[in-house]
């Protein structure tokens, strides 16, 4: 079988077969061998087929905190049965999870019975997490049923009807991603590798299963650990990292890295936002020996569809107008093109792709307009929803780039871009800016509405700076007067999302008081 249509569960279950006494899963003081994370898994397993009439269900809830062992035994248990999995976080409002269930359709919710809290509308198996430990066996289960067609997992991101938006991922797509990464980070059993994300952000699957599909061990930070991220590295003697751009700027406020700090990383990657120049400085200063990589992807493209690896010498790394480090090209595997407003190619525009990473559609399928397009190498036409989608439509990021040696360079959301007295505004460029000035570590422009409808800018920051009114100066030199902030605000640190990223709404309410 080609490894780009192998079922999720049969990453893993290779590894199992291969290594079963290298340590899978670190969380605390818990060390879990592969072979005690599969007999925890068939245990789940063996549960949810007797919750279910013992017949396979089809989607599950998986409602579990990601630094607990029960979540990976719990995401496997679904993936052994050939069922989709659904993420749930505990931490959501209980409205939000009780949307996704109705919206996913779920058979049964898997959960902690001591961490369920609110009423689920589906049918609800609760474990007690003690039962887990010393688990070998749950006797007779089905053989694995998932074919390449099959949704491996379904996530949910923001609608903009205020409603959570399905995106389901089939095996093919996320076993097309695995058998590039875990080559691409040179992955194998003796690696550790950071898992730092809720299961409802995808690049948890990244790290999960470039783990597990290549006999490392996946290693789950406690709820503060990245605040001193050098020292977590060292005490976990960690191989690969994996997180959002956000943590550097988090570290460097409560422990600032020192180089050569994190000597056992040998790759780095970040993704989710955009990365600063200055911060992947700051990075592979503190990790000499190893790379630093930025990698971008929609959760409609399952995860990662392109990539940029920084060279080795800082004076070789390319400087960008808006101060960040490259997206880098498209994976080889996927087809990208930029298109301008009008449908035709362009240096700079928004990314389409296509190939075997794109998803087949949103689970509710009047979201898929406006999202897809035809194109053959001429103009783009938008895909009809009243015809069916196929592998044959490329798939509308919203994410403006530009065309450089180095790849793509992301520049922003198309709906990030404002319009001040009549010009257009590019706000990454302004955060690049204030970023370079001395004293600011972090930097975040958002556009507010005026009397009249005008758009103005309102910036905030984080760092120690003893005069403001120089750092307007520093604006004006640089900028002209329509991109100038017309306030500055400075933060302790940004508000996060459950994903680690600055949460830009939060922010902007923040600033509006």
């Amino acid at each position: 079988m080609s490894t780009k249509n192998i079922p999720l569960y049969e990453w893993f279950a290779a590894s199992a077969k291969r290594c079963p006494d290298q340590p899978a899963l670190e969380i605390a003081d818990s060390v879990i061998s592969y072979a005690e994370l599969e007999g925890m898994a068939e245990f789940l397993a063996g549960r949810l087929l007797a919750a279910n009439d013992d017949v396979a269900p089809r989607r599950v809830g998986l409602l579990a905190a990601a630094n607990t062992v029960f979540a990976y035994a719990g995401y496997l248990a679904v993936q052994r049965l050939g069922a989709t999995v659904v993420p749930l976080n505990p931490s959501f409002p209980a409205a939000r999870n009780a949307a996704i269930t109705r919206a996913a359709g779920l058979d049964l919710v898997l959960g902690e019975r001591e961490g369920l809290g609110a009423d689920l509308p589906a049918r609800v198996l609760a474990v007690d997490s003690g039962e887990l430990p010393g688990v070998r066996s749950a006797g007779e289960l089905p053989g694995l049923a998932a074919g390449p067609e099959d949704l491996a997992y379904i996530l949910f991101t923001s609608g903009s009807t205020g409603e959570p938006k399905g995106v389901p991922i089939q095996h093919r797509n996320i076993s097309a991603y695995l058998s590039h990464s875990i080559g691409h980070y040179e992955l194998e059993p003796g690696c550790r590798v950071l898992q730092p994300f809720e299961l409802t952000f995808d690049v948890s699957v990244l790290a999960m299963f470039v783990g597990f599909g290549s006999g490392a061990t996946v290693v789950v930070p406690g709820r503060n650990d990245l605040l001193a991220a050098a020292r977590f590295v060292q005490r976990r003697k960690l191989t690969h990292w994996f997180s959002v751009p956000s943590v550097i700027s988090l570290t460097q406020r409560i422990a600032p890295l020192q180089p050569g700090s994190m000597p056992t990383l040998r790759r780095s990657m970040f993704a989710g936002e955009a990365l600063a120049l200055q911060q992947a400085e700051a990075w592979h200063a503190a990790a000499p020996n190893g790379v630093v990589e930025n990698a971008y992807g929609p959760t409609e493209l399952t995860i990662i569809c392109a990539e940029y690896v920084l060279p080795a010498q800082v004076a070789e790394w390319p400087r960008t107008p808006n101060g960040t480090v490259p997206i880098g090209p498209g994976l080889s595997s996927l087809e990208c093109v930029v298109l301008d407003a009008e449908g035709k190619p362009a240096e700079e525009g928004e990314l389409c792709v296509r190939g075997p990473q794109r998803f087949a559609g949103y689970l509710d399928p009047a979201h898929n307009e406006g999202r897809f397009l035809a194109y053959e190498g001429d103009k783009a036409t938008p895909y009809d929803p009243a015809t069916p989608l196929t592998d044959e439509h490329w798939y509308r990021t919203g994410d403006r780039v530009r065309t450089s040696a180095d790849g793509y360079i992301y520049c922003e959301r198309l709906d990030h871009q404002v319009k001040v007295r009549g010009y257009r505004v590019e706000l990454g460029e302004i955060e690049a800016v204030l970023r370079e000035q001395p004293g600011v570590r972090d930097a975040v422009v958002v556009a507010q509405s005026a009397l009249g409808g005008d758009a103005v800018l309102a910036a905030a920051y984080t760092g120690r700076i003893s005069d403001t009114e120089d750092l307007f100066q520093a604006l004006r030199e640089r900028l002209p007067s329509y991109m100038v902030p017309v306030s500055l605000t400075a933060f302790e640190e940004f508000p996060l999302n459950v994903n680690g990223k600055v949460d830009r709404r939060r922010l902007a309410e923040a600033l509006s008081r």
